[in-house]
């Protein structure tokens, strides 16, 4: 494919008229469905509401709503503008909306999807704190119509850069099923690494096999004095041990000599755990730094431990930790928790052998430099390079 003239070649100078998307289909609105009601009509059919985690499916029901083709997306909150490709017998909830195109002789269903992913986003309203992009926007969404007098050709021209699109959102795909597979063999042999009978191993608290054992600090009198910092002590929040990859090797907010006064300094490699939004989030300090009171420090004993093991040993467990913190209006687990939580700790040569083992999975699953999540990203951007270059149609003519 021969980048900078492939669409004009597609082309062939046909002509492309632009319509703003109302005049070409018709837009709607979704329905409320709680919990309570995706529980009590439990069935085969999907539902699918704001959430872009699989595929955007909260449940399924006995019921179905719209049968065909179609797109939807998603209207309110963070993920508001997102868009996605629909076919089948589904339903949607309130958050989201919903298109049918008029006349399928003159747009393809495709075709708009991926115009779409790249121009909603650019209409999101963000006002308020609550970003929307609301029917009466989507309506205005100017969509380019290519060789508009040949509804043939202009179908042509649109299944021939679908196609492109969807061989690269293929191999996207299966790497991504393949990476899901493969943290799937990670996760079991981790946890069947891990997992040790009463009596086999010993048996003993965090704190048991610690240097040091606590909840972080940060609340300061005055609070959010703009003297606490700005200075040069790395302040660790709980998004930077969440984006981290196993080491914190960044931040974005530091203390001054007078915050560190207020708080305390952990030491590099100590683990760092969240015990409130994401529970049981884990990460290991690249470098001394404090945190505040939602995350907890563990300290290890080199007699006794790693932090590398105890990280291993939290996320085998993570799921049954994340249960234990629900229940309130923010899912949190304190301190005591944890203080009263009893691990498995085999000899130090046989936690050194299964960190070993389990970081040769790791490496393979989630390291952003290395294994199937780079090749991911690598198509991804690909993938976007493309579909940019294929949609990069001249702009509508403006009245002089």
């Amino acid at each position: 494919m021969s980048d900078m003239n492939f669409l004009e070649r597609l082309l062939d100078g046909a002509a492309v008229e632009w319509k703003p998307l109302g005049n070409i289909a018709t837009l709607q609105r979704g329905r409320v469905m709680s919990k309570g009601y995706l529980v009590n009509n439990a069935g085969s059919y999907p539902v699918f509401s704001s959430q872009t985690a699989n595929n955007g499916i909260i449940g399924k029901i006995n019921t179905f709503d719209f049968d065909g083709e179609f797109i939807s997306w998603t209207t309110d909150g963070a993920n508001a503008g997102t868009v996605f490709y629909r076919n089948g017998k589904f339903s949607i909830t309130n958050v989201c909306g919903l298109i049918k195109i008029n006349d399928e002789l003159n747009l393809n269903y495709k075709f708009l999807f991926y115009w779409l992913t790249i121009e909603a986003q650019k209409h999101v309203y963000s006002g308020m704190g609550n970003p929307k992009l609301m029917s009466h926007q989507v309506e205005k969404i100017p969509i380019p119509i290519p060789c508009p007098d040949r509804p043939d050709r202009s179908l042509a021209i649109q299944a021939e850069i679908v196609r492109i699109l969807d061989t690269f959102t293929e191999l996207t795909t299966e790497l991504t099923t393949e990476l899901t597979a493969r943290r799937k063999q990670y996760n079991y042999y981790r946890d069947r690494l891990l997992n040790f009978k009463e009596g086999e191993v010993e048996w003993k608290t965090l704190k048991e096999v610690a240097l040091d054992f606590g909840r972080g600090k940060s609340k300061h009198r005055p609070r959010n004095d703009p003297k606490l910092y700005g200075g040069n002590i790395p302040f660790i929040q709980t998004g930077d041990i969440r984006n981290a990859s196993h080491i914190i090797q960044t931040y974005s907010q530091t203390y001054s000599e007078i915050g560190l006064k207020q708080s305390k300094l952990w030491p590099k490699g100590t683990l760092c755990i969240t015990i409130a939004a994401n529970i049981a989030e884990t990460s290991i300090l690249g470098f001394d730094a404090c945190f505040p009171d939602s995350v907890i420090g563990f300290v290890a004993n080199p007699e006794k431990t790693t932090s590398d093991y105890v990280e291993y040993l939290l996320s085998s467990l993570k799921t049954k930790l994340e249960k234990k913190g629900q229940g309130s209006a923010q899912s949190n687990i304190n301190l005591g928790t944890f203080k009263s939580l009893r691990f498995p700790f085999p000899p130090p040569e046989e936690q050194a052998r299964i960190v070993a083992i389990l970081d040769k999975f790791d490496t393979l699953t989630t390291s952003i430099s290395e294994g199937l999540p780079r090749e991911i990203e690598l198509r991804q951007k690909q993938y976007e390079y493309y579909r940019d270059l294929l949609l990069n149609f001249p702009p509508p003519l403006t009245p002089s």
